[in-house]
């Protein structure tokens, strides 16, 4: 009988061990290129610009007929408070120079008096700054949704996959689709 001869194992391991890394190399190379190149891809079909929507927004005639609203709201509150203030000024200086033939519990009911006037009339302004940046706000929510609407009708015809605030890049390398959304919103 012949003998047969035992296969050595721990050869049989070495090449199985070298396979091994070998394969795990390999697999790992083939992800690196695989990931490279879908990287160089998406670059590739990127496309990046930018507008300053401040520029647009200020282009709008929504937004002049907006200031000029604006103005003639703050005027309004303006002239009310000032006459209020006025008022004010025209009570505490009569208060003054009656207040040495006063007692001196009239002088201190007038005091408070003047006192919560000019409390009041802190609170109208603080009211009137209020309502108008809710005004503001209002009319101007719908010149940004125009805006915006605009912005992403141009982006999309023209294939931009990002749009970007002008005012906040220090290179400003892209297409720059000021002039596009203009046209499109009829503006010159």
């Amino acid at each position: 009988m012949k003998r047969r001869k035992k296969p050595n194992k721990k050869k049989k391991k070495i090449i199985n061990l070298n396979n091994k890394q070998e394969m795990k190399h390999f697999k790992t190379l083939l992800l690196i290129a695989i990931v490279t190149l879908g990287f160089n891809t998406m670059q590739a079909q990127q496309k990046i610009g930018h507008i300053s929507t401040d520029l647009l927004i200020s282009l709008m005639p929504e937004t002049k007929a907006m200031n000029a609203e604006i103005e003639k709201l703050s005027k309004t509150y303006e002239t009310e408070l000032k006459g209020e203030q006025e008022k004010l000024e025209a009570k505490l200086k009569k208060y003054d120079a009656e207040a040495s033939s006063q007692t001196d519990d009239v002088n201190q009911e007038r005091s408070v008096e003047v006192q919560k006037d000019q409390q009041n009339l802190y609170q109208a302004s603080q009211v009137a700054k209020e309502d108008i940046t809710n005004r503001r706000n209002e009319i101007l929510k719908p010149i940004l949704e125009k805006a915006k609407k605009a912005i992403d009708d141009v982006a999309s015809a023209q294939g931009f996959t990002y749009v970007l605030e002008a005012s906040t890049l220090i290179v400003a390398n892209g297409t720059d689709l000021l002039p596009a959304v203009k046209t499109k919103l009829g503006l010159k």
